[in-house]
């Protein structure tokens, strides 16, 4: 065909196999898959970062603010007594009426510390590390049912199908650790969170950066020792056999999550001799296992919070612990006393440990849950209901301020009235701590830019040491 004859008909018809090959080569560099590059090799940020590692102890469930943190005498001077019309006009609750009588705190509240932090008398270590913690008594959600409010947490919006906090984090950091994933879950308490493995999902991102739950006592994962028959000799050669076909196919396809599966072989293989040593805690000294309240060979919230310090010390850029254990509707008293039972000392130690060991500068640890709970009752007169509207975090470490206490509710816990702080404000201040504009750290699919803070979020800097 002559220059003359080659019409815009015919080169949209016979060109778009290579445009389209064009825009997938583009694609694969962005995401780090080009001319055989390892995704999770470690990366720059855009600016120097305070924090490189994340821990991020999930309270799942909702645990009460009213109890734990944000004290309010004035509910407690009104329990019994229907709260103002005017402060229900337009909330919705989850199951109750909004109508129902105010409920007081249950416990005592003491101030600690040189910020003068109130705390419950359920957080006695929480309570002896106020000084290294910033408090944001401030938090509002968008959300007020477990699995949307949980996903709005973790990935931003309230969809499925988006990736996690800790999935955009290995995106734009890559891992430290060749031997382990670079992102790391556990699960303790009564049940799994209610989003389910969408938390730590990596939504359209390649699947190279979603979270791999780990196990707290025996092998991590399932499977991963070799069967009887089997020794290292053979796998070895074994998985090369296998990697050369991956390789000869990601050549041809293109696809990155090839290269994940070929990432997911190799980093199993590692993990044989890597992960053992890392899980057996019995090589902890026994001050620090009674520091954490940890016990080797008994899974627990402890011995995750002990296993989290060893896995940033070796490399790995995010781990989350999921505590599945704080709706509490009913029976208020009795379950969230055995919450803070299962989790103040290891989360303080954890803490302290970091510190102790030179890590708190560069690991940044985040305690929290989905939302919190109503000033009103539920349940008769020993439970609360899911509450948007103001609930109360702590983070430490890696860049934040600490021994700070920031906003303000309301005086009965309704409504936030100080400085508040916006799910998406949080994963913007996250990101600003790991050394990322939270609008310039994007990836493109069906078309335009997603980012975790979707199109909202402002870096909270008061909370910036």
């Amino acid at each position: 065909m002559s220059p003359k004859q080659i019409t815009r008909r015919w080169f949209m018809e016979q060109c778009g196999v290579g445009l389209g090959s064009m825009a997938l080569a583009n694609l694969l560099v962005e995401s780090g898959y080009a001319s055989g590059a390892d995704p999770l090799a470690p990366k720059q940020p855009q600016f120097p970062a305070k924090a490189k590692n994340v821990i991020f102890l999930f309270m799942a469930g909702g645990p009460s603010q009213i109890e734990l943190f944000d004290y309010k005498p004035q509910l407690a001077k009104f329990d019994g007594t229907l709260p103002p019309a005017d402060l229900l006009k337009g909330y919705r609750a989850a199951f109750i009426n909004p109508n129902s009588k105010l409920l007081g705190p249950k416990f005592k509240f003491a101030r600690y510390g040189q910020s003068g932090a109130q705390i419950s008398e359920l957080l006695p270590h929480t309570a002896k590390i106020v000084d290294d913690i910033a408090i944001v008594k401030s938090m509002v959600t968008d959300a007020f049912n477990h699995a949307p409010g949980q996903l709005l947490m973790n990935t931003g919006t309230m969809q499925f199908g988006r990736p996690s906090m800790g999935a955009w984090t290995v995106y734009g950091l890559g891992s430290e650790s060749r031997d382990l994933p670079a992102f790391v879950v556990f699960s303790s308490g009564a049940k799994g969170p209610s989003g389910g493995d969408s938390c730590w999902g990596s939504g359209f991102l390649p699947t190279v950066y979603q979270g791999v739950q780990f196990r707290s006592a025996g092998d991590p994962i399932l499977y991963l020792s070799n069967p009887k028959g089997v020794d290292r000799e053979l796998q070895r050669d074994s998985l090369d056999a296998i990697g050369a076909l991956n390789r000869g196919r990601l050549k041809t396809e293109g696809d990155p999550e090839i290269e994940t599966r070929i990432s997911a072989y190799e980093m199993a293989f590692r993990m044989q001799s890597s992960a053992p040593g890392m899980m057996d805690l019995s090589t902890e000294p026994k001050h620090v296992l009674e520091a954490y309240g940890a016990e080797p060979g008994k899974p627990s919230f402890a011995n995750n919070c002990l296993l989290a310090r060893r896995l940033v010390e070796r490399g790995v850029r995010f781990v989350q612990l999921y505590h599945e254990a704080w709706d509490q509707h009913g029976a208020l008293v009795r379950d969230l006393t055995k919450n803070c039972h299962d989790t103040d000392k290891a989360c303080a130690a954890l803490v302290q440990d970091l510190k102790q060991r030179g890590l708190l500068d560069h690991t940044l640890v985040v305690w929290g849950g989905e939302f919190g709970r109503t000033p009103m009752v539920q349940g008769g007169s020993d439970g609360r209901d899911h509450h948007p509207n103001a609930f109360t975090m702590w983070m430490a470490g890696g860049g934040v301020k600490p021994g700070i206490v920031m906003g303000e509710s309301d005086e009965l816990g309704f409504n936030v009235v100080k400085d508040k702080v916006h799910v998406h404000d949080l994963h913007g201040t996250i990101l600003h701590l790991l050394g990322f504009d939270h609008t310039k750290l994007t990836f493109r699919f069906q078309g335009r830019d997603f980012r975790l803070t979707d199109v909202h979020g402002s870096v909270v800097n008061s909370l910036l040491a």
